[in-house]
């Protein structure tokens, strides 16, 4: 039987085609975890890729609303009682938010998300995946839902930044960072075990972790 995780409340965390949702799927079926998927269904989304004028404060909101509501369900649950995986975390809206909506925007959103941002839980370990902007572009074409337009190169570039930017800077949580440009996490029994080991194995700070797929020391830790 495999040693119990240290940890209850786990976000996988990552850019646009980096793999997190079905990172999510195998690892809740490896922990036997209950699962929470980010809701994607998002009615002007299409209008907002489509460059709408007033589509990005309307998809922003809708989401932000959306992802509160599902936060406070999640609070309201088993949450300490059985391990949970979420493929997002809270603030990830406000990462899109500063990319995608104008001064005057930013000034409503930040009053409304100031109030729901200190009711939503913290989680216990943040695991984000990184990828270069050439493999999030090749996946997400291999993976593109046809309703929608394609993303350009330029936006993913620029989501990419951002989370870079924000997660060298994170300190909420004990933070597991890993580079998934060569490697299927999902789809390698044998990475996954190594990454739940590492999990296991995880102290509060930053540690940065290269799968066996990839290339490199399998892991290097830092103080922050």
């Amino acid at each position: 039987m495999d040693e119990p995780l240290p940890y209850r409340y786990i976000v996988i965390e990552g850019p646009l085609g980096v793999g997190k949702a079905a990172l999510c799927e195998k690892l809740a079926e490896r922990l036997e975890a209950q699962i929470v998927h980010d809701e994607t269904e998002n009615p002007f989304l299409r209008d907002f890729y489509a460059g709408r004028p007033g589509a990005a404060f309307q998809a922003q909101l809708f989401f932000l609303l959306n992802r509160y509501k599902q936060q406070q369900e999640l609070k309201q649950g088993d949450l300490f009682r059985r391990v949970t995986i979420c493929d997002y975390l809270f603030v990830k809206d406000r990462i899109f938010a500063y990319l995608n909506l104008s001064d005057s925007e930013l000034l409503v959103y930040e009053k409304l998300y100031g109030v729901l941002a200190e009711e939503v839980l913290k989680p216990d370990l943040v695991i984000y995946l990184q990828a270069s902007t050439k493999v999030l572009l090749k996946r997400l074409q291999a993976q593109r839902r046809r309703d929608l337009p394609e993303v350009t190169s330029e936006y993913i570039q620029q989501v990419n930044q951002a989370y870079n930017y924000y997660f060298f800077h994170y300190g909420d949580s004990p933070l597991l960072v890993i580079n998934t440009s060569e490697v299927d996490l999902a789809g390698s029994s044998a990475d996954l075990d190594a990454l739940l080991e590492q999990v296991r194995h995880m102290r509060a700070g930053t540690q940065y972790y290269v799968p066996l797929g990839g290339r490199g020391d399998p892991a290097a830790e830092v103080g922050l």
